[in-house]
């Protein structure tokens, strides 16, 4: 958990599960996977259970943490708060009665406003109406190549109130980017050591196809070495639209 967070289009962590697998390109430099070895090694009790060596590793074992259920009630102060950054809610391994208890939590906070990411979509549209879903609760999909286009699918039939697409780390074009029902759009290039480069007209593309479909567009990162490496301009201008009222769908 982090009262702040350094990520461009949130402002605080809330980790109520750590540990993942990796399940397609955008994952084979997870960020969250090395740090979760650096965290394990420091002794940080939510990262002792080790994953499968094959997909992920050291301090990455999917765990549930219900004493960290409590952490929204106690700030006051409304934030948004991006849900397991550490982690994937709807993986395989995460009982469907924790992550209930999860947007219970959720729908209990209605101060903050919830973004929930997910590479898991097939599970999150199959148990979709297992979930009671709050209006405060954002809900989106990592899409990384037009292979996951499967996942926009999915999304599309989740009754959240803003639906959203995470294209990061944007490994090559997205054309013909299916939009409808969807409200927000993130982009950015890959960071670290073995970042792979992104093509300035990749995001260009996804930028001009939400400006025609009217989507709120948020431009990340170029990333590098370091995630502020290239910084955040795109044909000189900084791209940090979110999602407005008119973009929330009654659920």
């Amino acid at each position: 958990m982090a009262d702040k967070s350094a990520i461009e289009w949130t402002e605080a962590t809330w980790n109520p599960t750590t540990g993942c697998d990796q399940v397609s390109a955008g994952c084979d430099n997870c960020y969250a996977l090395t740090l979760s070895k650096r965290l394990k090694a420091m002794g940080n009790s939510k990262y002792q259970s080790d994953g499968d060596p094959r997909t992920s590793g050291p301090g990455f074992g999917v765990t549930i943490h219900p004493d960290a259920l409590n952490i929204p009630y106690t700030w006051k102060r409304p934030r948004v708060v991006f849900v397991n950054s550490m982690s994937d809610l709807f993986h395989a391994r995460i009982p469907v009665d924790f992550i209930k208890q999860v947007f219970g939590v959720m729908a209990d906070t209605p101060h903050h406003t919830y973004q929930v990411l997910t590479k898991r979509a097939h599970r999150l549209a199959r148990i979709a109406d297992r979930i009671d879903w709050p209006s405060n609760v954002w809900m989106g999909v990592s899409v990384e190549s037009a292979k996951q286009y499967d996942r926009i699918r999915d999304l599309a039939t989740v009754p959240a109130a803003v639906r959203f697409l995470s294209c990061e780390p944007l490994l090559d074009s997205l054309p013909h980017l299916p939009l409808e029902g969807i409200d927000w759009v993130i982009a950015g290039g890959e960071s670290g050591f073995h970042a792979r480069p992104v093509d300035p007209d990749w995001i260009r593309d996804i930028r001009d196809q939400c400006v025609t479909a009217r989507t709120p567009f948020f431009f990340k990162q170029w990333g590098g070495i370091r995630a502020k490496s290239g910084g955040r301009e795109l044909d000189g201008h900084t791209w940090d639209e979110f999602p407005t009222a008119g973009h929330l769908r009654a659920i």
